[in-house]
């Protein structure tokens, strides 16, 4: 794989090879023999680099590969020139200009650096997204799963967002597929028992008293009744086939897991793979079915992430190196609302990388411990050397370019404490990792 791509994206799932025997999802698996004439960028000079580029661009555009063996993962620096022409091909300027900066802080030949990076100053931006696969029969493929209605459990926990509740509750309400049930774990103060007798849903409500989400997620698995385990948000709203739509898809993709996408009411720009199928690099507990035998394999949710961050993304990367199949689902979307009171807000963070209180270890401990887990050290200090200098602009803004160049000149300016706040946050995850995983099976 392309060093280029090592260094911009050094936590990215699909670096990693799965220890599941059968089909796996796969984006390096290609054989050049095994494309048609004209798939193949010849401008490169490696033929590697050809059959990297086309499982890059294809995977970023829907094309779900799936290999039975061996992927080619591998971290291989090739030419300079190929790095810096796929580069252009997919990564804005920046990107590409940090990557220069990279090279020759690793004392690179100077000359060649900047020869290859001229040579490739004409390499057009093709981004990605921007020639998605269609799957034309989709729309008109009969669900035979759906139509012989399995119970769907819908797994809520919830903390003092009562009035954002009562929304996602009446959205269930209207759901085509009938066949469900509703768990919500409540870990609201005060608790309100009787709000939830105003809802015709054939709903559970159990009470916690502790403030813990991945408790009440993995007591609420224990709980269920379904085959089909669908995680959902109390800040969220869907359409009334959502509940079909996932399940569909499943069946569909022959996957095990259906990831709706999240349409983040404030925050980053919505992704433009967001748009159509493909296979998903990420799990959102928010809005993801899951088939109840993954868990069965791979256990439950790792409650060493209490009160943090990324145990969603943890138990993804855990289901994908056990090879299961997870779907990016643009038909089964929800809006996030991204509300400011209740849930992990609660517990002091907007996101893994931004904690609201300004002098609190940066990033979020646990987000530490996730990629420490999986990843070399070197890949962890690279993913800390990009998305620690861009978490300094507020939530609300993040993605937007003048906050992102604020961002990195205060990140300069207090570089001192920025050091400080990441140390601390690497020693805690040093002591999690020493732990192990907390993770109980069902």
């Amino acid at each position: 794989m392309f060093d280029f791509l090592k260094k911009i994206k050094p936590t990215w799932m699909f670096s990693l090879e799965s220890s599941s025997a059968g089909n796996k999802p796969t984006c390096f698996s290609l054989t050049v023999e095994s494309l048609k004439p004209g798939e193949l960028d010849s401008e490169y000079e490696d033929p590697r680099a050809r059959k990297w580029d086309y499982g890059y661009a294809s995977w970023q555009n829907g094309v779900m590969h799936v290999s039975d063996g061996e992927r080619d993962v591998s971290h291989q620096v090739l030419n300079p020139y190929d790095e810096y022409r796929f580069g252009r091909k997919y990564f804005k300027k920046p990107w590409v200009w940090y990557y220069l900066f990279r090279r020759l802080l690793a004392f690179k030949n100077p000359v060649k650096e900047f020869a290859a990076f001229l040579r490739t100053v004409k390499v057009p931006y093709q981004g990605i997204g921007n020639n998605p696969k269609i799957y034309p029969d989709y729309d008109a493929f009969q669900s035979t799963m759906a139509m012989d209605e399995p119970l769907v459990s819908v797994i809520i926990p919830t903390l003092n967002r009562y009035p954002y509740l009562a929304d996602v509750l009446r959205d269930l309400e209207k759901q085509d597929y009938k066949n469900f049930e509703v768990i919500v774990v409540d870990q609201s103060e005060p608790f309100q028992e009787t709000f939830y007798s105003e809802f015709d849903l054939n709903m559970r409500v159990i009470y916690q008293r502790e403030k813990q989400l991945w408790k009440a997620r993995n007591r609420a698995i224990r709980e269920s009744r379904g085959s089909f385990l669908l995680f959902f948000d109390d800040d969220s709203r869907v359409k009334p086939d959502w509940i079909f739509q996932h399940l569909k898809a499943l069946e569909y993709f022959e996957a095990d897991i259906s990831a709706g996408v999240s349409l983040s009411a404030v925050g980053a720009p919505i992704p433009a793979n967001y748009r159509f199928f493909r296979w998903a690099d990420q799990f959102d507990s928010g809005n993801a079915m899951v088939k109840k035998s993954v868990f069965k394999k791979t256990g439950l949710f790792d409650r060493q992430f209490e009160k943090m961050r990324q145990g969603d993304g943890e138990f993804g990367m855990r289901a994908y190196m056990n090879g299961f199949r997870s779907v990016s689902n643009p038909r089964a979307a929800r809006v996030h609302l991204k509300v400011s009171m209740g849930g992990l807000r609660a517990h002091g963070t907007w996101d893994g990388l931004r904690p609201k209180k300004l002098l609190a270890p940066r990033p979020v401990p646990s987000v530490l411990y996730f990629y420490r887990r999986y990843f070399k050290a070197r890949d962890v200090i690279n993913m800390l050397l990009i998305s620690v200098p861009l978490s300094l602009t507020p939530y609300r803004l993040k993605g937007r370019k003048s906050a992102m160049l604020s961002s990195l000149f205060f990140s300069v300016l207090f570089l001192p404490v920025l050091l400080i706040l990441v140390s601390r946050s690497w020693r805690i995850s040093t002591k999690m990792l020493k732990e192990g995983p907390k993770v109980s099976q069902l």
